[in-house]
């Protein structure tokens, strides 16, 4: 477990891969990075009982550079709905912390299957044409307002995402422009990864066994290795993409997804 060249091949492998798929399916990095985290806290030989609380922590931790300079990038174009982002982001705040505290309770069995659900209803969702669907031409208002960036920053605390994977679909079915929505997501994953990040350190503090470099559940060699790795990889992924129809990619990402879940619930499912 101390061994870094270990250390450091896995984790170069999961941020190529992650930023490659990223970069291809063109979301953010977190649906992406959980399950290549998994494999390579695997690979090093994470003890199976934190195994899922490191890779949704050091996720955690990856998202807030790379939301940081997304979000900045998508202010400079106007893409961010500041009206959204103001009234959301205590309720995401609240919700990140709730998740990350109540991540500390749960076994790492519980956190994987908890993505793995999600992640197969968003994978559903995405292999489905149900593009363009939209429930009102507004915004959502309170309470709805509320219980909806609670539950985002919540789940995504608990997932080790910045939550576009939630929160774009849920701005699209208010009317929200898909650009806007992308852009709005960036700055919302970044309010959520700093809270949700901080609690997953000290959920972590004073554990013993973690892998080297780690801070509570946060894998700082991780951080550092695989943030860099994916923002290099993408846009390999997303010239391969421009070569693709949407519909095609929509289904690619869904399948993925789907997979996904499965190689990471099953063992738990069959044990």
């Amino acid at each position: 477990m101390e061994n870094l060249e270990l250390i450091i091949v896995a984790m170069a492998v999961a941020g190529a891969v992650a930023g490659f798929l990223a970069g291809l399916l063109g979301i953010g990095g977190g649906i992406i990075m959980v399950p290549a985290l998994y494999i390579a806290f695997a690979v090093i030989g994470a003890p199976e009982a934190w195994h899922m609380h490191l890779t949704v922590g050091t996720s955690l931790g990856i998202i807030i550079p790379t939301a940081y300079f997304s979000a900045r990038a998508h202010r400079k174009k106007g893409a961010i709905v500041t009206d959204i982002v103001r009234s959301w982001t205590p309720f995401l705040i609240a919700g990140a912390v709730f998740g990350a505290l109540l991540a500390g309770y749960l076994k790492s069995a519980h956190l994987v299957l908890f993505f793995a659900i999600i992640a197969l209803l968003m994978g559903i969702k995405m292999i489905l044409p149900l593009e363009d669907k939209v429930l009102s031409r507004k915004p959502p208002k309170k309470p709805l307002s509320v219980l909806l960036a609670t539950f985002i920053g919540t789940a995504s605390s608990l997932m080790g995402i910045g939550g576009a994977t939630l929160s774009v679909p849920a701005m699209t079915l208010f009317n929200v422009p898909i650009h806007k929505a992308v852009g709005t997501a960036s700055m919302l994953g970044l309010i959520i990864a700093i809270p949700a990040a901080a609690g997953y350190v000290w959920n972590g503090w004073g554990v013993a066994g973690l892998p080297a470099y780690s801070l509570g559940f946060v894998n700082l060699a991780g951080v550092l290795i695989v943030a860099p790795l994916s923002s290099l990889f993408a846009p390999l992924g997303a010239a391969a993409a421009h070569r693709l129809p949407r519909r095609v990619l929509s289904v690619i990402f869904g399948l993925f997804l789907v997979i996904a879940a499965w190689r990471m619930a099953f063992p738990l499912l069959s044990a």
